[in-house]
């Protein structure tokens, strides 16, 4: 970037191969140092001169210049299409479905979550949220209070809402994700309330999920725990399918595990508070 990128990604230059490493971010897992062997993917002005910047970024980084690289153009296009037409309504159930602002509803007299892609955590494309959002399909039976504690977009919470909850409250640590919990419960005309930890009430909820990863998730297992209400319920995911039982065994301390669901290698968990 200092020599001129107008973007860089860096990817495992393994991937797909036995030596592929995956990182997702988790606190107290680092992922300073990338990946064994890593490629990076710069886009740079039409008119720079590619060679020239790319020997001053390996001075600048202290390597030689690959011998391997290689220079594709990218013609212009209408990104704003593009991006678009990569997500399509997605049915969870018969009655629930996420749909994309630009798209008219499938099915008009089911339950339509407007929600657009953004700069929070999920849209419905994910596994982990699909696996969360067809728990609250089956098991809200309206009136409950439920707390969404890492929100993201604050699709979970306006679902719980628009099942027919009483009382959501939803709660990240990242003030964008806030913001976008709050545009996206006006864009879909319900009451929630969302804050960073602290700005909401310490109170017990009939329900709590926590749509994370795994290491945080084991973290703050008495912290989740306290939220929720004796005979409440908890909804975990995030977790990937060989860490599921690791999970289960803190939280064993307080709830009573029904079976994993499980969807492309992540899993949902849900128990009852004893």
């Amino acid at each position: 970037m200092e020599t001129g990128a107008l973007s860089v990604a860096l990817e495992d230059a393994d991937a797909g191969t036995v030596d592929e490493t995956p990182l997702f971010g988790e606190p107290d897992h680092p992922t300073a140092e990338l990946w064994q062997h890593s490629t990076a993917v710069a886009l740079f002005d039409a008119q720079a001169d590619v060679p020239a910047l790319l020997a001053a970024a390996a001075a600048l980084a202290g390597v030689l210049v690959p011998a391997d690289y290689a220079i594709e153009a990218v013609a212009d296009a209408d990104w704003v299409r593009l991006t678009q037409s990569q997500f399509d309504p997605i049915p969870i159930s018969s009655r629930l479905w996420i749909v994309p602002t630009w798209h008219t509803a499938p099915d008009a007299a089911a339950i339509n979550l407007k929600l657009d892609p953004g700069l929070a955590f999920g849209t419905g494309s994910h596994p982990t949220t699909r696996l969360c959002l067809a728990w609250l399909d089956t098991h809200l039976a309206g009136g409950e209070t439920l707390l969404d504690y890492g929100c993201g977009s604050g699709i979970l919470a306006i679902a719980a809402a628009r099942l027919g909850a009483a009382r959501v409250d939803g709660i990240d640590i990242d003030p964008q994700a806030v913001t976008a919990s709050r545009d996206n419960a006006a864009l879909n005309d319900v009451e929630a309330r969302f804050g960073l930890p602290g700005e909401l009430p310490e109170t017990a909820y009939d329900v709590v999920v926590a749509n994370i990863l795994t290491n945080p998730l084991k973290a703050m297992a008495p912290l989740l725990a306290g939220r929720v209400r004796t005979g409440g319920q908890l909804v975990l995911s995030g977790i990937l399918v060989e860490q599921a039982e690791d999970v289960m065994t803190i939280y064993r301390d307080w709830f009573d595990f029904g079976p994993p669901a499980a969807e492309a290698g992540w899993v949902r968990l849900a128990g009852t508070r004893r």
